[in-house]
């Protein structure tokens, strides 16, 4: 059964630009940045902090103090009596926090909820697991970043590598590959016109550094524009391929929050009381091992079904597309028409910080549902571990 009481109020959610690694954010404690982020936003929206009985944090990587979570983001953004959830859950975190909001709301255990996600994929820690039983005392160390991207512990491969066995399984060629990359670079570039208006819709400035040293970052970094010639020459990463470093997306910062509520205090809290935004369905899916870019078509099709409308229904559909053969196998198994998914940009272009990743796509897919005069919208990415998750929304007005 469909949600029935869970809204987003329009305008009510923000998105930090996203920076490649090692760029603007690299420094900065994605918590502590997020908090002033959200406060930012709550002060620009004249909503006081007293206003939500609910917080949701969402990260993957950890950080100082991260230990503390939500109550900690909470206190900083003021809410010193609330407290709440933190949520991890790989790429699919955004989705998982919204959904962790979502059910608390249409319960009625909350009215309005605060969904943040951050993360900052720079400067990952290097954890040491003490093993005073090992060789000479030795212990185990880890790098959460960047060896969890190379070796799944369960299917034993790397991501990219289930990308390489979804082109096989699905017969996908090099040739469908590249023009979904061009076509990708291409909608992001409808993002960008006019000064921005697409992304200035949502897009919040972040400030970085304290005093006279305190700059702002206004825009994405890092975003290398590539033509379909460009595209065309680049080799595969793995040897025997056809994903190209084109065809799959970069670590990032940033962070992004959505404002979770009941009907009643949407009107509330809305930027024009003539627009709607609903959260009616929610999915999740799991494939076999080393499969994941094919789990967005069933997690897709379990949102669609708790929601009760069909694929056909949705006029946009966004992706969290970490590899566009994502989108090249999902428009394979629905008949969807390329152009249709990810207008305005996706996640393969502009970056991917884990946590606030789906976040951002599930803002840009409210925005071009209220462009679009209302409708249904479908949200599906992939995430580790073979899984996905998919949200619908419907707009009216």
């Amino acid at each position: 059964m469909a949600f029935k009481n869970v809204a987003i109020p329009y305008g009510a959610y923000w998105s930090s630009p996203f920076c490649r690694w090692q760029r603007s954010l690299a420094q900065e404690h994605s918590i502590e940045l997020a908090a002033r982020t959200a406060t930012r936003f709550l002060a620009s929206r004249h909503i006081e902090p007293s206003a939500f009985d609910g917080i949701v944090l969402g990260f993957t990587v950890p950080q100082a103090h991260c230990f503390y979570g939500a109550p900690w983001l909470a206190g900083m953004i003021g809410m010193t009596n609330m407290t709440g959830p933190n949520v991890s859950q790989a790429c699919a975190t955004s989705a998982r926090a919204l959904l962790t909001g979502a059910a608390e709301v249409e319960t009625g255990l909350r009215q309005n909820v605060l969904c943040v996600a951050c993360d900052r994929t720079s400067n990952g820690p290097h954890v040491y697991y003490p093993n005073p039983r090992g060789i000479g005392g030795r212990g185990e160390p880890e790098d959460p970043v960047w060896d969890n991207f190379n070796k799944d512990p369960h299917a034993g491969q790397a991501m990219i590598q289930t990308a390489e066995n979804v082109v096989r399984a699905a017969g996908i060629r090099r040739e469908e590959q590249d023009a979904m990359v061009a076509l990708r670079h291409r909608q992001y570039a409808d993002a960008l016109a006019n000064d921005r208006a697409f992304q200035r819709r949502y897009m919040l400035p972040v400030e970085i550094g304290r005093g006279k040293k305190a700059t702002q970052v206004a825009a994405d970094e890092g975003i290398s524009p590539l033509t379909e010639e460009e595209i065309a020459q680049l080799k595969p990463v793995l040897e025997g391929g056809i994903v190209t470093s084109a065809g799959q997306t970069f670590p990032a910062d940033g962070n992004a929050g959505i404002v979770v509520c009941s009907n009643d205090r949407a009107m509330e809290l809305s930027h024009d009381k003539n627009v709607r935004i609903h959260v009616v369905g929610f999915g999740e899916a799991r494939v076999a091992p080393a499969m994941m870019p094919m789990a967005v078509v069933p997690a897709a099709r379990a949102a669609l079904e708790h929601a009760g409308v069909g694929l056909s229904d949705c006029k946009a559909i966004k992706t969290h597309n970490p590899f566009v053969i994502n989108d090249v196998y999902f428009c394979k198994e629905t008949g969807t028409p390329p152009e249709k998914l990810n207008r305005f940009g996706s996640p393969l272009v502009y970056g991917h910080p884990q946590g606030p990743t789906g976040m951002r796509a599930m803002i840009e897919l409210c925005e071009e549902l209220v462009m679009l005069g209302g409708g249904y919208g479908l949200f599906t990415g992939c995430a580790a571990g073979d899984t996905a998750m998919a949200i619908v929304i419907s707009v009216d007005g």
